[in-house]
């Protein structure tokens, strides 16, 4: 498709047209996601620390820091473990993944 002589289909023109199927959108949104799902675990991170270390000798407040904090780490390692698994599956089935 021309329009004022540019080839909107052309992938070099026009990144939308890279887009051809679920996996090549999956392509690109799985590394956002990753990057989020880190970025995410270190405002929770520092967000316990600071709970921690300002509730002083409330025990109340010790207890809802430390459980966002493991919170925190449990959320990195599914994310961890959900890539190692996709890195597996795709060593046993010989498919190529970009991760």
């Amino acid at each position: 498709m021309d329009v004022y002589g540019v080839n909107f289909a052309d992938p070099n023109n026009n990144p939308v047209a890279k887009i051809s199927s679920l996996g090549s959108i999956l392509n690109i949104l799985i590394p956002f996601m990753t990057v989020g799902a880190g970025l995410i675990f270190l405002m929770m991170l520092i967000t316990g620390a600071f709970m921690y270390v300002t509730s002083g000798d409330n025990a109340e407040g010790v207890k809802k820091a430390q459980a966002t904090m493991f919170s925190a780490v449990m959320g990195l390692v599914i994310v961890i473990s959900a890539y190692l698994v996709a890195k597996l599956i795709s060593w046993f089935f010989k498919i190529e993944l970009p991760i």
